[in-house]
């Protein structure tokens, strides 16, 4: 890691010093994390806790021992099980981009007894949330005999908690899978123990170059096929039992193929340039790194083992390779496509692929690994259910350097299967992702019509309050989709830290109104989020409206006092990232200054203080419009920021605006508008009342001196009356 910040430290040498001090800071604060992930900290945990808090009935803990650490319980020295710290056996990160480190007591027999939540760094779901409900879900792990679950004679089903719903399922899977692990290793519940190797079973045989045509590559085993027909999916999703799936089959011919699908490991070098061809398999050679591999996909038919996924969000998430515990979803910064097999004899496909592993998770081309094909059937509008396909590979003997390894046990291992988190919470809340997309579909259609829309002032002002209601009552109250500064620090701190976007991705209503904010920086600044999508800013010039309706006299801040307070939502932003820098868990707390999470998404169900603050917060906005979003709110400075990088200005001004007219200034909402005339992007909201205005031949001066010349023009001189011009020359006078 630190090759990396010193490259970043010489590229910005040139710019100002005191970004030389942030980097500094940057390296001292990553520097802790990454020691710390690489070791264990079960022996931290369980330093400050007796043995009956974490294993009932108890009376000693055991030293930790094996690799991974587990400690034994005892009861007056008979042992009882073992505890562990499910970070020591799975990648635990959650959505802050810090691990979820959790206690498990496992007895003898392959039961959970208890699980602790001892340390966790979510942010995002987890601030406001009461510690009672989290702990009430891990309670039902108690008594889950983890054999039974992987031989699927006990169900599991756990209850989500609001608000929480992406760190409870990282929280469970966490939990599965590494209790599964600790039953394999010692043998509980009856899972037989995990081989334990010294040094590889095969490695791949670099001196074996003999290029072989298609039909013997199949015959020898070099290349592995999966065909399924319409016929054989439409039963199997018959035989799944889910509901609905026999109201929606797939159409068609039974005998029409809906996937031919091929796999090789193409780092194998007969292999290799047997299917790639002397210069593309030179090519690969070129761009595989040290302990990397790459496979060959092609398939045909009517379903596409590569899907569109790629293409949205750069994820292949029909297919997962899984070699032992270790599975692989690609990248398409791992992927190149090809036009056609090279081996003769060899089919046309209409998808030819080469995927590289990436060297950190240690994929052997030597070893057995599956490919599961993930194939999804829409059972309604908004909902999907799916079933996996495996395609079973093993390199052919005779490509391979064969080594004696000493056993400690033999074994059948038992892969559990699961789908990546991220990709059952997209599927969870599909139906709110689509309602969300369509909101964002309109709202972008309100910004690039606004020239027609800013004409009909009545309609302008329906749309604004209808889209404001859907922002509290859809986004906020309903989805609970409130972003918040805290989301801004948990990104930077995984950058620096170790970025992974399917950390991200588990909250799939946030990320996309991120995407969303991400764009519309471009185009327009801060004011699409601010003005439009937060649902805190929504409740506050909701209330105001209200306060208006029932004529509570409004407050206008001079301009002189407003220019200068409401640079302290940048201060408090600076102080929150610069103590982010520091601790990233002080930083979370201090960001209570936003009301957003008592407010928006615990709906004022919280303790008392909070309540009083974020109420203390709402109560100057019925007098000042916006009062906290344009002088307190850290999550609009950090928009502002990168704001100044839009690429248009698409809010129209006139020569004679702010002089000597001063009418859109009077009225913006949140004195947005110098009086000279110029608006300041960084504190608009894009109202689009100042357009409205722009385009009213009955408010602007300028509209009006248009419209009344064009008036002149229809009108025939000599039919003009005095009294006529007299009331012409009023007009122009108001």
């Amino acid at each position: 890691m630190l090759h990396i910040f010193e490259k970043g430290l010489t590229l910005i040498m040139g710019y100002r010093n005191t970004l030389k001090s942030l980097i500094l800071l940057l390296l001292l604060q990553c520097l802790p994390v990454t020691a710390v992930q690489a070791n264990s900290e079960l022996t931290r945990f369980l330093d400050v806790i007796k043995a009956q808090d974490i294993f009932p009935g108890a009376d000693k803990l055991g030293s930790p021992i094996g690799d991974p650490l587990v400690a034994p319980v005892y009861k007056d020295g008979k042992q009882l099980g073992f505890v562990f710290l499910t970070s020591d056996y799975t990648n635990t990160t959650g959505y802050s981009g810090k691990p979820i480190h959790q206690l498990v007591a496992l007895d003898m027999q392959g039961v959970i007894k208890k699980v602790l939540l001892v340390e966790h760094h979510e942010p995002i779901v987890l601030i406001g949330i009461p510690e009672s409900k989290i702990t009430a879900v891990l309670t039902e792990y108690e008594g889950l005999d983890v054999g039974k679950l992987v031989r699927g004679t006990q169900d599991h089903d756990i209850d989500v908690v609001s608000g929480a719903t992406v760190t409870i399922m990282v929280m469970d899977d966490n939990i599965l899978r590494s209790s599964i692990k600790v039953a394999r290793n010692y043998g509980l519940s009856g899972l037989e123990v995990e081989i334990k190797k010294v040094g590889p079973v095969a490695t791949i045989n670099p001196d074996i170059n003999v290029v072989k045509d298609w039909q013997s590559l199949l015959e020898e085993g070099s290349v592995k096929s999966l065909k399924l027909t319409v016929g054989q999916i439409n039963q199997a999703f018959k035989d799944s039992g889910k509901e609905l799936v026999l109201d929606f089959p797939e159409e068609g011919d039974d005998a029409e193929v809906f996937i031919e699908l091929y796999a090789a490991v193409v780092s194998v070098p007969s292999i290799g340039k047997s299917l790639l061809g002397e210069g593309e398999y030179k090519n690969l050679l070129k761009k595989l790194k040290p302990g990397e591999q790459a496979i060959m996909l092609a398939g045909d038919g009517r379903f596409s083992f590569k899907g569109s996924g790629y293409v949205r969000g750069g994820i292949f998430d029909r297919f997962q390779v899984i070699q032992g515990d270790m599975s692989i979803r690609f990248h398409d910064s791992y992927h190149k496509r090809l036009r056609s097999i090279a081996a003769d004899g060899s089919p046309e496909l209409k998808d030819v692929d080469v995927f590289r592993t990436p060297a950190e998770l240690k994929f052997n081309g030597a070893d057995a690994w599956t490919l599961e094909l993930l194939v999804g059937r829409n059972i309604g509008p908004i909902k999907k259910v799916f079933l996996t396909f495996d395609l079973n590979y093993k390199t052919p003997d005779e490509y391979l350097i064969i080594k004696k390894v000493k056993k400690t046990t033999t074994t059948v291992k038992d892969r559990e299967k699961s789908q990546a988190i991220w990709v059952k919470m997209w599927d969870l809340k599909m139906g709110e992702v689509v309602v969300l997309g369509l909101a964002l579909f309109v709202l972008t259609l309100i910004f690039f019509f606004q020239n027609w829309l800013v004409k009909r002032p009545k309609l302008t002002d329906q749309v604004r309050i209808g889209f404001l209601i859907f922002t509290l009552f859809g986004i906020g109250w309903y989805f609970n989709a409130q972003l918040s500064v805290v989301n801004i620090l948990a990104m930077f701190n995984a950058l620096v830290s170790g970025f992974d976007w399917a950390y991200f991705l588990m909250e799939p209503l946030i990320f996309i109104l991120w995407a969303s904010v991400a764009a519309s920086l471009l185009f327009w600044g801060r004011g699409v989020y601010c003005g439009w999508l937060c649902p805190f800013g929504a409740l506050q010039e909701l209330l105001n409206k209200i306060a208006k309706a029932f004529k509570i006299k409004q407050v206008k801040v001079p301009w002189a006092i407003h220019e200068r307070i409401w640079t302290f939502k940048y201060l408090i932003f600076l102080f929150l990232f610069g103590f982010s820098l520091y601790s990233l868990e002080w930083a979370e707390r201090l960001a209570e200054v936003e009301p957003f999470k008592t407010a928006i998404v615990l709906k004022f169900v919280r303790e008392w203080p909070y309540v009083i603050f974020a109420l203390a917060l709402l109560l100057p906005g019925i007098f000042i419009e916006r009062f906290y979003c344009r002088y307190l709110c850290p999550l609009g400075a950090a928009l502002a920021i990168p704001g100044k990088m839009r690429m248009f200005s698409w809010l129209k001004r006139y020569k004679e605006c702010g002089s000597p007219c001063q009418r859109c200034s009077n009225e913006c909402m949140v004195q947005a508008i110098h009086p000279e005339g110029d608006i300041d992007v960084n504190e608009c909201f894009y109202c689009l009342h100042c357009q409205v205005l722009y385009s009213d031949d009955h408010a602007c001066p300028v509209m009006i001196q248009k419209r009344l010349k064009k008036e002149r023009r229809s009108v025939n001189p000599a039919s003009v009356k005095g009294k006529s011009g007299s009331a012409i020359s009023i007009e122009l006078e108001k």
